[in-house]
């Protein structure tokens, strides 16, 4: 068998073990473990699997991950959802369909300190499901504009998909999350403009709620300023250099901490509740970064994304054509496939084909547009059907809601998806520019 066959052989397996639900952590390591040991034998695996573990487990910026993901269990403690919520909803709950639109904004701004998409789902809908149900908002509106708004948490930074892919495709952290930053935000004026759009024609689903008054509106701010405090912190902090990606992450955790202890009243058991959400979270990522890992290694034995990457680059096929038929391989797997999942299985085949293709930039430029880009249309794999895992959530809290009608209040925003992007497709410099004016 020769080494192509033999690495595509491998995905194939990898996927069969999926379809019958064995956890990708588990399938990769085997898939890996198997692979390597057959094509190299037993010896050399023995020797790969001593050193690498100990390599992977033991590096520092790996530790990044479990703060960013204590970061987020304190916020949650802390009841940022609320108070992000109720701002916005001061500011845009006037206008008809304004509650969706700050289901949409709080999630935004919770996104930016929580980094999980499912959590942020499921955090918000806590809060807002309640509220648009008080006015008569309909399933499709309410269920749809929290699914949507939820997958922000992967995009807006810090985000844990991103720390992931900076350190897969060897890229700069602090980087990758400046260039988050306008995706971001295009990301959440767009699904607002879906919900503007959707009321617009179907009045009944988003009725305007009471205008706040500007002191109302003035007190709701003054609950959210330490989080916007924490955020640029973290975000400016690592971006000049006053820390490494860990130590702003251990400093946002701090001050997520402190928030939840002084206005969450976070006690001792929910001190030990966090503790333990962040240390099964982490483990779970730590483990699929192994089998990862693993998986790689055996794929690196065979050539297969080297081979891959020089077949493409001598097939004379354009290198947008290329990147094109990326994103709709995630958007096909997105349909099947958590977000963690396809990034982990597909960016060491993809990253290598990309970086040596050429769009006109450095490949560093190229690697940060496309990570970017995979993120985003990770993203939308979490609310299209069938599996959409954030629909899934809010249903579950949306009780008397259909699970169709939830897809089908998905649907404006899937269509904003898509256009957002072509326009990061077209623009690259929307993705780059912030951070060229910045560096």
């Amino acid at each position: 068998m020769t080494g192509i066959a033999a690495g595509l052989t491998g995905f194939a397996v990898l996927l069969g073990l999926m379809a019958i639900r064995i956890p990708i952590g588990v399938a990769m390591l085997a898939v890996g473990i198997g692979g390597y040991g057959l094509y190299t034998g037993s010896g050399p695996l023995l020797a790969f699997l001593k050193t690498s573990t100990y390599y992977q487990f033991s590096t520092y910026s790996l530790s990044v991950i479990p703060l960013f993901v204590l970061m987020g269990e304190f916020a949650t403690k802390a009841g940022m959802s609320r108070a992000l919520y109720r701002t916005a909803a001061a500011f845009l709950g006037h206008r008809k369909g304004g509650l969706a639109m700050a289901s949409i904004g709080g999630c935004a701004a919770f996104g930016a300190i929580c980094g999980s998409s499912l959590a942020t789902a499921a955090t918000m809908g806590q809060v807002a499901l309640p509220e648009m149900k008080r006015y008569d908002y309909s399933g499709a509106l309410a269920t749809g504009s929290l699914a949507a708004g939820g997958t922000l948490g992967i995009l807006i930074p810090p985000s844990v998909i991103l720390v992931l892919y900076a350190l897969m495709a060897e890229q700069s952290i602090a980087k990758m999350f400046i260039a988050a930053m306008v995706p971001g935000v295009l990301a959440a004026v767009g699904y607002m403009v879906a919900v503007a759009i959707f009321v617009r024609r179907h009045p009944d689903d988003g009725p305007a709620g009471p205008r706040a008054t500007w002191p109302e509106r003035l007190m709701a701010l003054r609950e959210t300023w330490t989080l916007i405090l924490i955020f640029a912190l973290v975000i400016v902090g690592m971006y000049r250099g006053w820390f490494t990606p860990t130590e702003a992450a251990a400093v946002g955790a701090f001050g997520t901490g402190v928030l939840a202890i002084l206005h969450g009243g976070m006690r001792l058991d929910g001190m030990m509740a966090c503790l333990r959400g962040t240390a099964t979270t982490s483990a779970m990522i730590f483990l699929i970064l192994l089998g990862a890992e693993t998986f790689n290694a055996f794929l690196a034995q065979t050539r297969t994304p080297m081979l891959l990457a020089d077949a493409i680059s001598q097939s004379g096929m354009s290198p947008m054509w290329v990147l094109m038929a990326m994103l709709v391989l995630y958007l096909l797997l997105g349909c099947v496939m958590d977000s963690m999942s396809m990034l982990l299985l597909t960016i060491p085949i993809f990253y290598p084909i990309i970086g040596g293709l050429d769009f006109g930039m450095t490949r560093e430029d190229t690697l940060i547009w496309f990570g970017i880009l995979a993120v985003v249309v990770v993203e939308v794999g979490l609310i299209t059907p069938p599996v959409g895992m954030n629909v899934f959530i809010i249903n579950g809290m949306a009780k008397d809601v259909p699970m169709w009608e939830s897809f089908r209040g998905v649907l404006p925003f899937l269509i904003s998806d898509v256009i957002r992007i072509g326009v990061l497709l077209a623009f690259p410099v929307i993705t780059l520019g912030l951070g060229r004016r910045l560096g």
